[in-house]
């Protein structure tokens, strides 16, 4: 009689008659399920590792086609002058003229020394970034409405060393005169003289304001709002400044006219930063 230990349940000899052959023919078959498990085992071992190069070959080509990150934008120098638009509130359209602030801005940086920054800032009365600009572009047709949180702040603003340029673009007038008497209920819209600095502090304008476009046929007019003897609101009416400031092909202005408008923008900005 064979011994267990002779063989026959060796999955690697073939069956050689022993006494027991159906215990034998069980055996072998464990031996070749334990095999085929060991075969299942690699094979799922092999599969793991193809699935993790693949993986990482994938991740390495995506890595490769990721372009690097921007380079850090240069802080903007705070010294730099920009114009902010007011953004308002009752109908009118106050986006009106995308062109005009960066022609300004522009012409400003080309004929003269003060450093600015050519990117237009939106901001409205209640945005926290308010007091960070100290000149106001306000403009459009049609109707102005302040809430009474706007009012207060605005008279805040422009008392503690705020301006505001208004440019009525045609049919702003009634507004806006309505609302900056909720502003200053105490101050008047006054006509500024030919022989105010505003008209000649950069360029000369000895008749005032250009006239720019036609409008109702009126003649151009500046009129300001003064706190403690400064100019805090310059209102600009039946000119047209504004729309002077665009691009040529906007209205067909002349190109005598554009250069006018643009030259009268810089006499206000001036005549802001030094008074």
């Amino acid at each position: 009689m064979r011994t267990r230990s002779e063989g026959c349940y060796h999955p690697e000899e073939k069956y050689r008659g022993c006494e027991h052959p159906l215990r034998a023919r069980a055996g072998m078959q464990g031996a070749f399920s334990m095999s085929s498990r060991i075969s299942d085992i690699l094979l799922f071992l092999s599969a793991l590792l193809l699935i993790f190069f693949i993986g990482n070959s994938m991740l390495l080509s995506q890595m490769v086609r990721i372009p690097a990150s921007p380079s850090p934008q240069v802080k903007k120098d705070p010294s730099a002058f920009t114009i902010a638009r007011l953004k308002y509130e009752g109908g009118g359209d106050w986006y009106w003229g995308s062109s005009a602030i960066p022609n300004m801005l522009k012409f400003l940086k080309e004929n003269t020394n003060i450093p600015v920054d050519e990117n237009e800032v939106r901001v409205s009365i209640m945005d926290k970034e308010l007091f960070n600009y100290p000149f106001l572009f306000l403009t459009g047709h049609g109707n102005i409405k302040f809430s009474d949180e706007e009012v207060e702040r605005l008279r805040t603003y422009l008392t503690h060393g705020g301006f505001l340029f208004a440019n009525d673009s045609y049919g702003l007038d009634k507004g806006f005169r309505r609302e900056m008497k909720k502003v200053f209920p105490n101050n008047e819209l006054v006509e500024l003289p030919f022989n105010h600095g505003i008209y000649h502090s950069y360029y000369d304008f000895p008749n005032g304001l250009p006239k720019i476009h036609k409008h109702e046929g009126k003649p151009a007019q500046g009129f300001g709002i003064f706190y403690e003897n400064r100019l805090a609101v310059f209102y600009v009416y039946e000119s047209d400044i504004g729309d002077g400031w665009e691009d040529p092909q906007v209205h067909n202005d002349p190109p005598e006219k554009r250069e006018a408008a643009l030259k009268m923008g810089v006499n206000i900005i001036t005549w802001v930063l030094e008074n």
